[in-house]
């Protein structure tokens, strides 16, 4: 792993068998996940899952149905015909959307397709977010997600910290309590966390293995760099959201920075492409969540896992943050 700027990410043995002796991978954004790529057969480079995130299918709506449903349920197929192992999704995408999409495209659920789910939020009527981070909320949000999924078992649930104004001041403890439990009980076989700080990483390991962790990071935001590099230090598989930027963010800052145009241009790839062979290439276990809603988008995300960024382009993408 080339040296970035201090980032920390950590992982103590695996609880389950959910990523181990996995590495990194290329998802995207759909209710599905997708793996690295160059080695298809294996299912990803360097072992890593491909993977999908469960509400692209949504998208870019973002709240209530596709607008397009069979050309969503087209996107998910495809997706696994391409080697995509690893679904990332969630009850409140839509919300009520995405895991029914997946289970109407995909069910009965291929053997080595791992399903992702997180929980600590709901949706109200408008789509806006709301906290839902109460152990009897946790574990809820899990029985609805295996529900609506129609599995007995998730590969892992991500416990999804909301941003501070959104926080209930629920015990962080009582909150992997529950986690622990579910998993404990057999009802998912890893805890993962989502949107947590270094010191909240930290602490949950010592109090439980933790199996994956996703927070935001890409080539102009890297505030997430010392969760990944803890992650990393410990073999954890780290989850980037964001890695082209924020949907929110109309200006587009990753796929319209001139630097990585002009590598695009030069490397003869996509602005999107070169920003996550950028987040592929900074650990072993990084995997990806891209958004897509379209055949040819979904297999230009692919695309990216096969992007070689030679010594120059690394470095102008580097020095750019």
């Amino acid at each position: 792993m080339r040296p970035f700027a201090p980032a920390a990410m950590t992982i103590c043995r695996p609880h389950s068998s959910y990523l181990r002796g996995r590495a990194g991978g290329l998802l995207t954004v759909l209710p599905l996940g997708l793996r690295h790529a160059a080695s298809r057969s294996a299912g990803s480079v360097r072992g890593q899952p491909d993977g999908l995130r469960g509400d692209a299918a949504t998208r870019p709506r973002r709240h209530g149905p596709p607008r397009d449903r069979e050309k969503a349920l087209a996107v998910v197929r495809r997706a696994v015909e391409l080697g995509v192992d690893h679904i990332d999704t969630a009850q409140y995408y839509g919300p009520d959307v995405a895991n029914e999409l997946l289970r109407e495209a995909l069910h009965p659920f291929p053997d080595n397709l791992a399903l992702v789910s997180k929980v600590g939020a709901r949706r109200d009527d408008k789509g806006g977010w709301l906290a839902a981070d109460r152990p009897e909320e946790l574990r809820s949000g899990i029985e609805d997600n295996l529900r609506t999924l129609g599995v007995d078992r998730l590969a892992a649930v991500n416990l999804r910290l909301l941003d501070a104004g959104h926080r209930t001041g629920v015990s962080f403890d009582d909150q992997l309590g529950a986690m622990a439990a579910a998993r404990d009980e057999g009802l998912i076989a890893g805890v993962g966390l989502s949107n947590v700080s270094h010191e909240q990483l930290l602490h949950a390991l010592e109090l439980t293995p933790i199996v994956c962790v996703q927070n935001p990071l890409n080539v102009t935001d890297r505030a997430g760099l010392p969760v990944l590099q803890e992650c990393a230090d410990k073999g954890i598989p780290f989850v980037p959201f964001f890695p082209l930027g924020s949907a929110f963010a109309p200006d587009k800052p990753v796929l319209n920075h001139p630097v990585v145009a002009a590598t695009a241009s030069r490397l003869g790839a996509t602005a999107g492409q070169v920003a996550l062979a950028w987040l592929l290439a900074l650990a072993p276990r990084v995997l990806l969540i891209p958004g897509t809603s379209s055949l040819a988008h979904l297999e230009e995300n692919l695309a990216a896992a096969e992007v070689v960024l030679d010594d120059e382009a690394r470095r102008a993408l580097d020095a750019i943050a």
